[in-house]
């Protein structure tokens, strides 16, 4: 599949103008545990726009060396769960955020790497920054940061702040 194609998959279920939030782990199984949470959580959800893409990462992904690339998290991990909240009023949005992250937390203790896939941020924190990138690849990707970016202008992302020079 072209990656533009992989990339318009989710367009229908974001129309232009909907409100959205946002939250992912890595998990490395789907055990009963894990489907006992999600079982519980999905009913408390109140937008029907609102859903959980869930992404198997085997196959190619998984034959690439956790340092060759500046992916963020282990390539040991099986699944990407991204917890999403779509809504069309703000009252919904603010009801299925409390559902993203409660979901996030019972979740957390079964995830292999909490900074989860970069792109499914939408609060920056620092340490789940740094969890999603691990340590040895935060460290050369904020060396790059420092040559190309010492001031951090591009930082209104899940910013990596530049090193600093010695």
């Amino acid at each position: 599949m072209p990656y533009t194609e992989l990339q318009k998959m989710l367009d229908e279920s974001s129309p232009w103008g909907i409100l959205g939030y946002e939250k992912a782990l890595y998990l490395d199984e789907l055990t009963d545990d894990v489907i006992q949470v999600v079982t519980q959580q999905v009913p408390r959800k109140q937008s029907p726009m609102s859903f959980i893409p869930i992404f198997d990462l085997g196959g190619a992904y998984g034959q690439v060396a956790d340092d060759a690339t500046a992916w963020g998290g282990s390539r040991g991990a099986r699944y990407v769960f991204n917890i999403a909240a779509l809504a069309p009023t703000p009252e919904l949005l603010d009801a299925d955020r409390v559902w993203v992250r409660n979901m996030w937390d019972a979740l957390t203790p079964y995830s292999s790497n909490i900074g989860g896939y970069v792109n499914f941020m939408n609060e920056y924190q620092e340490d789940r920054v740094r969890a999603a990138y691990g340590a040895a690849k935060y460290d050369r990707l904020a060396g790059i940061k420092a040559q190309y970016d010492p001031d951090n202008v591009f930082r209104l992302n899940a910013n990596i702040r530049p090193a600093v020079r010695a």
